[in-house]
């Protein structure tokens, strides 16, 4: 089951007890505080099981018509059972009720790394489409791909 939670500090809790499981993909300090620092003040939408948070999702405002996928993350043992796709089945519906027209995520271009390759390839089976690729927007070590997919 997925939910919108709108209470910041359970925001806060639900994300840091989610990234920090998840430390080889959330291994710097200081961007997953960063991440679990600003869940509070964006849309964040909850994965339960049993009672238990699973996985979230956080969407960020990036302009008029627009929302960004900015972090998500799910429990290891929860992982490829579909947990993702739910939550970006809610995340697409909540944004289209909210009146947003385009949904966008940002991770590093395919063929850079195998994990990241199989994150694109979610995205990618989630109805997003490559938009652009920024080569040094993170660094040169790590091309930005920009996916981008219509909520109309």
């Amino acid at each position: 089951m997925t939910v919108q939670i709108t209470d910041t500090e359970q925001k806060a809790k639900i994300t840091r007890s989610i990234l920090e499981s998840l430390r080889e993909w959330f291994e710097v300090d200081e961007s997953r505080e960063g991440y679990i620092r600003e869940s509070a003040d964006l849309t964040l939408i909850a994965a339960e099981d049993k009672g238990d948070h699973i996985g979230f999702l956080c969407l960020r405002e990036t302009g008029k018509e627009t929302v960004e996928l900015a972090v998500m993350g799910i429990l290891k043992e929860y992982q490829h059972k579909g947990i993702g796709r739910q939550l970006v089945e809610k995340a697409k519906e909540l944004a289209r009720a909210q009146g947003y027209s385009f949904m966008q995520v940002k991770t590093v271009k395919y063929g850079v790394y195998e994990d990241y390759d199989k994150t694109n390839l979610f995205y990618r089976s989630c109805g997003f489409k490559e938009f652009e690729v920024f080569p040094e927007y993170w660094d040169a070590a790590n091309p930005c791909q920009v996916y981008v997919m219509s909520l109309r």
